[in-house]
């Protein structure tokens, strides 16, 4: 089946007045380039919900397509079904609909009233009908607290069992990993769009800690040119533009149905390998 291609940026709610200013500057700049969404996340047990919305709004109220995310930690059917009651009301027609982590200490009394992402889909899907193009998260190295390959790749079709319509991929940085998850689902009927997850490579230590939590397996060779650049900034960037821009080359190439930006409230990298591929 043909599909148009979707390319959308991500960001996460500010914390500050400065910082609200500073993303709606970053947003229009990306906006020129004519995306197809810009997902907006939500905080480890729902601790970012009225900063998510507030930025929403913000993206709604300059005439952007924003995809809020719904998280099953911490939220209750009336939580969620007041959500999603407002985000109709505003226009929102996706969401980014995941399983979410607990706030760090937090019990098993925080975790709300579903335990995984598929409930909250079906969920969404009971509630609001067709309203909403459902996007569900993807592990091409596997989710870091799953059982085993097999039982993340189960997960994943539950969740597009219960209503998904496509889904967006954790960041990785193999994508023979992209391309192996996306065999594995098809074998087992799932024809949804799998859209990768791109993280640009702009600072070492924060990405060496989020690649650590959440378990992406950085190639060697990667790894340790990133940490001969040392203070050589411009250096170290230069080079993750050109390994990153080479990776989405391959991917698309490959079949891959769009990209989707995990930006950091940043736009340059984003921007230059967007205009690199001549996207």
């Amino acid at each position: 089946m043909s599909r148009e291609s979707t390319y959308s940026f991500e960001f996460y709610p500010p914390k500050t007045p400065e910082g609200t200013e500073k993303l709606a500057q970053v947003w229009r700049q990306l906006a020129s380039l004519q995306p197809r969404f810009f997902s907006v996340t939500f905080g480890a047990g729902g601790s970012t919900r009225e900063g998510t919305l507030a930025t929403v709004k913000s993206l709604r109220a300059d005439g952007l397509e924003a995809a809020p995310h719904l998280s099953c930690i911490g939220a209750s059917r009336e939580s969620v079904r007041d959500l999603l009651d407002t985000y109709r009301e505003m226009g929102i027609t996706r969401v980014v609909t995941l399983r979410g982590d607990l706030p760090s200490g937090a019990g098993p009394a925080q975790i709300g009233q579903w335990r995984y992402a598929s409930d909250l889909v079906e969920f969404v899907r009971s509630h609001s009908g067709d309203l909403f193009h459902i996007e569900v998260a993807a592990y091409p190295e596997s989710h870091p607290q799953s059982r085993s390959p097999r039982a993340d790749i189960d997960a994943f079709v539950r969740k597009v069992k219960a209503g998904a319509n496509s889904a967006i991929t954790q960041f990785f940085y193999d994508a023979e990993a992209y391309f192996r998850f996306v065999d594995e689902v098809r074998a087992r009927g799932i024809d949804i769009p799998i859209v990768p997850g791109i993280m640009p490579i702009t600072n070492y230590a924060q990405l060496h800690g989020f690649c650590e939590r959440s378990a992406i397996d950085m190639p060697r060779w990667i790894e340790l040119r990133l940490r001969s650049f040392g203070d050589d900034v411009a250096g170290l960037r230069a080079f993750g533009l050109d390994v990153v821009t080479r990776m989405c080359e391959r991917l698309l190439a490959g079949g891959a149905p769009g990209l989707h930006f995990y930006t950091m409230n940043q736009s340059q990298a984003s921007t230059e390998i967007w205009r690199r591929l001549g996207i």
